[in-house]
């Protein structure tokens, strides 16, 4: 049964224990990722007009940065960790390009497969330009990923970046399909959730901990660390879906359930309430279905199971972390688990 747990003393990194001083994520990250934006674009230089505009599209500048920030977080306490060396290597810097590349990549495709028309507050690819010049601006960006990533040249990292984009392509077959069985149910979507989210932020912080730390040790914490925060942070967003949209209007997005997704919340509804069982192999296409399906998710106990799962998830997080050595980024990274449960959007 669900107890809950205020996120409030799920971690204590703002009151640390260590003598590292807090520091805000952001504000930290944020000279490693200065000009990040302009050297993505550098990396998609193209002849054409109409392809160099679309790609540009998401890179605006205007995202939070989430992965790259991250990704740069970890090389530095991971590098301080190893000899104590404050700064990020110019191959670390460039895995955060790259994350953020393939990151954009799949969105632009994403919102192909689900015929999409908003992203980031603005409309998306497909409905501007079209399904398929979209996916192959997709495929242009992940080209374009995968030449910066030859670039850095060495074989282990470029085995553990090409993961990721297999991963994607697995995770988005998974949540093409549907498990009768409830068990297998809910392990289907854990394993989706960590291939379509996780995968990313996991090998991610693995390549920079492997390019700045030559201790196997190190790399496993890195990627367990990456890896339990994109879970929690897929698990928030399907919580999002239920709660944020009582602000406007109290009108249910639901965009979820209108794909046909049963995500955690629905999941853990479907327990209290058997009769979704149905709605959920169907992929809730009878017409009344979505509504009936939002009202059990609310009268049951699915968002709270769910946030709890994700408190999990950040708990795991802050343990790998906390076996680095003490710095201001291990905080940060510490903090940030927090900041991934308390997002409202």
């Amino acid at each position: 049964r669900f107890h809950h747990t205020s996120t409030s003393h799920l971690c204590s990194c703002s009151k640390t224990v260590s003598d590292e001083k807090y520091q805000d994520p952001f504000q930290l990250g944020r000279k490693d990722l200065k000009n990040l934006y302009e050297d993505i674009k550098k990396e998609l230089l193209v002849s054409a007009a109409e392809l160099k505009e679309m790609c540009d599209y998401y890179f605006d500048g205007k995202g939070k940065a989430f992965r790259p920030m991250i990704v740069v977080l970890m090389a530095r306490a991971c590098n301080i960790h190893h000899n104590n060396s404050k700064e990020v290597q110019a191959s670390q810097r460039s895995v955060a390009i790259i994350a953020e590349m393939i990151h954009t990549a799949s969105l632009v495709h994403d919102d192909v497969i689900d015929d999409a028309n908003s992203r980031r507050g603005k409309r998306t690819l497909n409905q501007i330009w079209g399904e398929r010049k979209a996916v192959l601006a997709g495929d242009f960006i992940l080209s374009a990923a995968s030449v910066a990533l030859a670039r850095i040249g060495n074989t282990t990292i470029i085995s553990v970046l090409t993961q990721v984009i297999e991963d994607l392509v697995r995770g988005e077959f998974l949540q093409l399909g549907s498990k009768e069985n409830e068990n297998e149910r809910f392990a289907h979507y854990l394993e989706k959730t960590f291939k379509k989210t996780a995968s990313l932020i996991a090998n991610s912080c693995k390549a920079v901990s492997i390019l700045g730390c030559p201790d196997p040790k190190v790399h496993e914490i890195a990627y367990q660390y990456g890896k339990n925060v994109g879970i929690a942070f897929q698990l928030i967003d399907d919580v999002l879906d239920f709660t944020s949209c009582a602000d406007h209007l109290g009108k249910p997005t639901a965009a979820d359930l209108k794909l046909g997704l049963a995500t955690g919340p629905v999941l853990f509804a479907c327990r209290q309430f058997p009769e979704m069982n149905a709605m959920i192999m169907r992929r809730f296409s009878k017409p009344g279905d979505v509504e009936r399906a939002w009202k059990y998710v609310l009268q049951s106990d699915g968002v709270q199971q769910t946030t709890y799962l994700a408190q999990r998830y950040c708990h795991a997080a802050t343990r790998e972390i906390r076996k680095l050595r003490p710095s201001p980024e291990r905080e940060a990274l510490v903090h940030l688990t927090e900041m991934v449960l308390m997002r409202d959007k």
